[in-house]
């Protein structure tokens, strides 16, 4: 969400029973969608919230302002309650703050709503003798059943996609790697906390060969046989393991194009971002035009 970066910060004359009393508007932001950003920093009475935050609305109203966001700070949480009872509901929280928001005029909510997936990665990495590199858990659904699967994680926060397979490979297993193509991936819902899941299969080429495992989140891992390794039972079954084989030993045997980063600028943002394509065919397509 883009925010500019006027603000308000102003007195308004209220009538109140005692007559007419100043009360002081809640500094905030506007964004670029006709609404407004409060983010609390400072301590206040709850009462005093309340009141700033009436005034506050009804002059943003008069504006023609929609949507108000108010960002709380943990050390705020004794104005959650106030906030609730303005009509204030929660839209998403962080370990530091909660967001909550509030729709001004009588039409229809456009606020957006809150990020609805999670992004996973799986990595294929396979060495010169064509050994895998595998894992066994020691919490998750596979913990404790001895079967063998490619390392997995989720990406962080501001993280891409490539950097986060690169992250994960090396926290697993002490492996030190290039990221080369997505090789596929896979969306899914109802998975955490009922969020939907975007899962990224990759590939990766090793710089290092020699595994230091995590020990908090893994029982083993090693270096073994793409046979062996397709072997197990479950690999045998058709589902997400099977099919991140196939996958893998189609790019490593038969050429098959994944989607590989290309760095480029989006028009909102100044900030380089990858976009995953097959390159492959893309300069191929190039070279005959």
């Amino acid at each position: 969400m883009s925010v500019s970066v006027s603000s308000t910060s102003v007195m308004e004359q209220v009538m109140t029973a005692n007559g007419v009393e100043p009360i002081e508007l809640l500094t905030a932001s506007n964004d670029n969608f006709d609404g407004v950003i409060i983010d609390m920093k400072n301590p206040m009475d709850s009462e005093i919230f309340v009141s700033s935050l009436r005034t506050s609305i009804s002059h943003w109203r008069q504006q023609g302002k929609k949507g108000v966001w108010l960002k709380l700070p943990i050390e705020l949480v004794n104005l959650v309650e106030a906030a609730v009872k303005e009509g204030f509901w929660y839209h998403h929280a962080e370990p530091k703050y909660l967001m909550l928001v509030y729709w001004i005029p009588e039409t229809a909510n456009t606020l957006p709503i809150n990020a609805t997936h999670r992004v996973g990665i799986g990595a294929f990495v396979m060495n010169d003798k064509r050994e895998v590199l595998v894992v066994q858990e020691n919490s998750g659904v596979f913990r404790g059943t001895g079967v063998w699967k490619f390392p997995t994680g989720v990406i962080n926060e501001g993280e891409d996609i490539s950097m986060g397979a690169i992250r994960e490979v090396k926290e697993e297993t002490g492996i030190d790697t290039e990221f080369v193509e997505v090789l596929a991936f896979m969306q899914s819902h109802k998975s955490f906390f009922d969020k939907s899941d975007l899962f990224f299969v990759c590939l990766l080429c090793p710089l290092s060969f020699d595994i230091q495992k995590q020990e908090l989140e893994i029982e083993a891992a090693q270096w073994m046989p793409i046979e062996e390794f397709a072997a197990q039972p479950l690999a045998r079954k058709q589902g997400l393991l099977r099919s991140m084989i196939d996958i893998g030993l189609a790019k490593i045997d038969n050429g098959y194009a994944g989607f590989s980063p290309i760095p480029t600028t989006p028009s909102f943002s100044n900030h380089p971002i990858y976009l995953y394509l097959n390159s492959r065919d893309l300069n191929q397509q190039r070279i005959s035009d």
